[in-house]
C-alpha cells in the first residue's frame, strides 16, 4: 500500500515538472556546464518559447545559420524555462514567444507581432541589439539568466 501511494505521489510530482526541467539541449559531460534560461513576463500560455544560443562571434549573432543551439519549450505563463549544456565561455541568446506555434517569428512590416527578448535584456529602441549588449559569460559553475519578454502591440 505504501508503495502504491509513493508511486502515485511521485507520478504527480513528475507531471508537475516541465519537460524543459527534465532534460537540457546539448551534450552533458566533458567540460559542459548547465545554463538555465528563463523568459519572464509572458502574457499568455499559448504556443511555445524558442530560445536560441549564439556563440561568441558577432558575425553569427542573429544571422541565418548562425545559431549554436535552440530549444523550443511549451509556454508556461508568466515564466518559461529551458536549459542547455555548454562549455564555459561567452554567448548571446535571443528568445521569442511563438504564440501560434508556427516556428516562425511573426512580424508586420514595422513591428514584431510576437514577444521577443535578448540576454542582458539588451535594448532594441531602433533595430536589433548589438552582440556586445547581449553577450554574457557562462562560468565553470554554470549560470541562470532571466530575460524579459517584450511585446509591441
Amino acid at each position: 500500500m505504501k508503495t502504491l501511494f509513493l508511486l502515485a505521489a511521485l507520478s504527480g510530482v513528475m507531471a508537475a515538472v516541465p519537460a524543459a526541467a527534465q532534460s537540457c539541449t546539448g551534450t552533458p559531460g566533458g567540460n559542459a556546464v548547465k545554463l538555465t534560461v528563463q523568459a519572464t513576463g509572458l502574457h499568455s500560455g499559448d504556443g511555445e518559447v524558442a530560445f536560441t544560443v549564439y556563440p561568441d562571434d558577432k558575425g553569427r549573432f542573429l544571422a541565418k545559420g548562425g545559431k549554436l543551439l535552440r530549444a523550443r519549450v511549451p509556454t508556461r505563463a508568466p515564466a518559461t524555462t529551458a536549459c542547455f549544456w555548454l562549455p564555459p565561455g561567452y554567448y548571446a541568446i535571443a528568445q521569442y514567444h511563438d504564440e501560434n506555434g508556427d516556428h516562425s517569428f511573426n512580424r508586420t512590416l514595422w513591428a514584431p507581432k510576437e514577444g521577443f527578448g535578448f540576454s542582458n535584456d539588451a535594448p532594441t529602441s531602433i533595430g536589433l541589439p548589438s552582440f556586445a549588449s547581449a553577450r554574457f559569460a557562462v562560468p565553470a559553475g554554470g549560470a541562470t539568466i532571466r530575460m524579459a519578454m517584450r511585446y509591441r502591440r
